[in-house]
């Protein structure tokens, strides 16, 4: 399953981001995660990393992934936007509440199931 990161603003806490997740155990264990850039649009000079993508395996947890997501943002010194997507999925962190760390887990966990029944048709 592949699923996008998006943070806004992007600059270095993309960067973090991805710094992050990569130091948690489970998810090394169970997943890649990249920096994956953006084509430049016209008038820009290079590419642009502006998203965290990340495959996982099996034995993969949707919740640990979404705490360890909310556990980033709760580090961070400025307010920012976490976007998760998976195909036409997409939910947003913005204040680590309960009920959004549900949300993003509830979406994963449908973006997994649906991937598994695909992959099984």
């Amino acid at each position: 399953m592949r699923v996008e990161i998006r943070v806004e603003p992007a600059d270095d806490e993309l960067r973090s981001l991805l710094s992050w997740l990569r130091r948690d155990p489970d998810l090394r264990r169970t997943a890649s995660v990249e920096m994956c850039e953006q084509a430049p649009r016209p008038g820009e000079m290079g590419a642009v990393a502006d998203i965290v993508q990340l495959v996982t395996e099996n034995g993969w947890s949707a919740a640990n992934f979404a705490l360890t997501l909310a556990a980033w943002k709760q580090t961070r010194p400025r307010a920012s936007r976490v976007t998760v997507r998976h195909e036409d999925l997409v939910d947003a962190l913005t204040d680590c509440s309960d009920e959004e760390i549900e949300r993003i887990t509830q979406l994963l966990r449908v973006a997994r199931r649906n991937d598994e029944e695909g992959s099984a048709g």
